[in-house]
């Protein structure tokens, strides 16, 4: 009885489900190391496609990112995040952050880590900051291996704006690490929905699938011009306003817009999973 009762008296909900228990255990996932061989893999697939293609291809008198992928290795990394940025990134948000809960339903394995007993809101907490750590560390996998290999391929330069006029590289690192935060913060959006679908069903597939869908219902509404000023409202519609930070002078306006919608419904689905998943009766 003494020794129930030691154990009792030495619980502390707050370290409960450890942040580092639970990123290694997603780290030995076969599905996170399947992600970041594929974010890996990206810049290299666009090297051999630049290698087979030749120079990208300048249609016309106005010049774009994708046709100054070759001029150093900061714009290689820079097209690298242009090209993923709309689709490709998504993915892995809505998979780290919508899998995390729903699998551990799906494996019946819930109830258990409950049982522990590991405070509801504590395990929410552990499973959301180690999935949004793993996403943002896949945002930055991929420009840190797109620098490297561009860099190897066409030489570490300054970042060939294609309005004119270049950045230093010391500056143009600068700018793509405001560019990836920028991105991650933009996804927070996906991420929230993913997190609070995977509270919501015991199917991964289900919340991932969902959230990536979502995702692009709202990329669909954002090219309905007809929707005039209320497309603001969208977080699709600020996805690519980091594209401001890359000039001489950036322009802050379009970005700082993108984050207040993002964070904004970010808040509102973490809200509504934390609440949700404190009252839902698993059973699984």
């Amino acid at each position: 009885m003494s020794t129930l009762t030691e154990v009792a008296s030495g619980y502390q909900a707050g370290r409960t489900l450890p942040l580092r228990v639970e990123l290694i255990r997603q780290l030995k996932r076969r599905r996170t190391l399947v992600m970041g061989a594929i974010l890996a893999a990206l810049p290299f697939v666009l090297l051999v496609a630049f290698a087979i293609g030749g120079e990208p291809d300048r249609g016309g008198d106005r010049i774009t990112l994708m046709d100054t992928a070759t001029s150093s290795g900061a714009n290689f990394a820079a097209v690298n995040l242009f090209v993923s940025a709309g689709f490709l990134l998504v993915i892995p948000v809505a998979l780290f952050c919508g899998d995390t809960v729903a699998s551990e339903a799906g494996w019946a394995s819930l109830r258990y880590l409950l049982a522990a007993p590991v405070p509801r809101a504590r395990l929410l907490w552990s499973k959301l900051v180690v999935g949004l750590g793993l996403s943002l560390a896949a945002m930055v996998l991929l420009p840190v291996v797109a620098l490297a290999v561009g860099s190897a391929a066409y030489g570490w330069g300054p970042l060939a704006i294609p309005t004119g006029g270049s950045l230093d590289p010391g500056t143009a690192a600068q700018r793509l690490v405001v560019v990836v935060a920028y991105i991650f913060v933009s996804q927070l959006v996906t991420a929230g929905l993913a997190f609070w679908l995977s509270t919501k069903t015991d199917a991964a597939l289900g919340a991932v699938g969902g959230a990536v869908g979502l995702t692009i219902v709202g990329n669909v509404l954002d090219a309905v011009t007809a929707l005039g000023d209320w497309r603001h409202f969208l977080p699709a519609h600020w996805q690519f306003a980091w594209a401001d930070a890359v000039q001489p002078t950036p322009e802050w306006s379009g970005m700082i817009q993108g984050v207040a919608v993002s964070v904004t419904y970010a808040v509102v689905l973490f809200a509504l999973a934390f609440r949700g998943f404190a009252r839902k009766d698993v059973v699984s």
